[in-house]
């Protein structure tokens, strides 16, 4: 690990203790009550740790300045890689998606109404929220598509719309919907056309049609809804920093988010590579270990080396973060979002290999890592559209 602060370094090592004596411990126990009763409940054992790690000061630790640890990118990149061996682990620590973005969002463009409604109770883990972007008609990986109409009427905005992948907004503590949609949609700049504004998701209107699964699996306590917005109709003053700032919101949310679903990643990645070493130095076959064999230890050595890469990838991409600002950092953000991901299926999908027949069952957290890894080459910006901007913002710097 690349030198950091004396803090990040005092929180890593305290948070490795709580992930090794409490979190590791009940992986099990997690899933068990999960299975039990309303599935959209977040587990007792789980708001159970969320009350330990605050009262140890292990809280809100993704959010710089006042609002939060007070960390920099590059101090909570090796936070949240520990934090992404377990799934379900970053929610014990008020540090989970998407309520790490919309919390980004309310930090740095809410008004301070939205901040005392919404931010505050998201800060101390009473609710859970979602946000409410991609859209089933239209190619959401070019946001100018998005038709979700934001209509002003007097002193309220009326919502008309249909929505799905909103991530979050099953679990029955969440409350707030970040909607993004439409409120000029003649406007000559595409970019200016969207607008974001909140949405308590009590409103009348705010239909959740169903749940979406993700390779089978329905993402219990969190789901990933279709939601139709049908009449929705919510104060002016919930708008977020005024109409046709969606975009620009948008790409201020996506940016850290992206960077620590990678983050998260490389930490499942390592604990797939361990488990893989684990599984071939104790299983036999054709009389000698698996551990024996050359291929496998091809790919733990390759695994190794893609796992390394990937991380000074990422820690460079946030320090430049760090320094220079997300904007300046786009285009390593991008190339980090481009490998990572790749990098963590392909090192868990070698895993499986080694654990056969229970590398796909529920016994290890190979699949649900997997699916997570693969999911990711899609949200936050499928892989080609990362590469095409990527690939623009070279060829500006390098022209001729």
């Amino acid at each position: 690990m690349l030198s950091t602060s004396e803090q990040s370094a005092r929180l890593l090592e305290q948070l490795k203790t709580f992930m090794a004596e409490r979190v590791s411990p009940v992986e099990g126990e997690y899933r068990a009550q999960l299975n039990e009763g309303n599935r959209y409940r977040t587990p007792e054992i789980l708001q159970s740790l969320k009350k330990q790690a605050r009262a140890e000061g292990l809280w809100n630790l993704f959010l710089p300045g006042s609002h939060g640890a007070g960390l920099s990118n590059m101090e909570y990149a090796p936070l949240a890689e520990e934090m992404g061996r377990v799934l379900w682990a970053s929610e014990v620590f008020n540090c989970s998606a998407p309520d790490t973005g919309n919390m980004e969002i309310l930090s740095m463009f809410g008004s301070d109404e939205q901040k005392a409604q919404w931010l505050a109770p998201l800060m101390d883990g009473e609710i859970r929220s979602a946000f409410s972007m991609t859209e089933p008609a239209v190619a959401s990986s070019d946001a100018t598509n998005i038709q979700c109409e934001i209509r002003r009427d007097g002193d309220d905005y009326v919502i008309n719309g249909r929505k799905w992948f909103t991530s979050g907004a099953m679990n029955e503590a969440c409350k707030l919907l970040i909607v993004m949609g439409k409120t000029d949609p003649d406007n000559a700049d595409r970019h200016k056309q969207q607008s974001m504004i909140l949405v308590p998701k009590d409103t009348p209107g705010v239909k959740i049609l169903r749940d979406l699964t993700v390779f089978g699996y329905d993402e219990a306590p969190v789901g990933h809804p279709e939601i139709l917005y049908d009449n929705v109709r919510v104060p002016a003053s919930n708008i977020l920093l005024g109409e046709g700032r969606g975009f620009e919101i948008a790409q201020g949310r996506l940016g850290p988010g992206r960077i620590h679903h990678c983050m998260r990643l490389i930490g499942a990645a390592q604990r797939a590579l361990e488990l893989m070493c684990q599984r071939a130095q104790s299983r036999e076959a054709f009389g000698k270990k698996l551990s024996d064999f050359d291929s496998v230890r091809e790919q733990i050595a390759q695994s190794f080396c893609e796992i390394e890469q990937a991380r000074l990838l990422t820690l460079k991409a946030a320090d430049k973060m760090d320094r220079e600002g997300n904007k300046a950092a786009k285009d390593l953000i991008g190339a980090a979002k481009i490998v990572v991901p790749s990098m963590a299926a392909e090192v868990i999908d070698r895993a499986i290999q080694v654990h056969g027949a229970g590398g796909v069952s529920q016994d290890t957290f190979l699949p649900e890592a997997w699916m997570y890894a693969r999911y990711i080459r899609i949200g936050d910006g499928p892989d080609q559209v990362h590469r095409a901007a990527l690939a623009r913002q070279l060829l500006r710097e390098y022209s001729v």
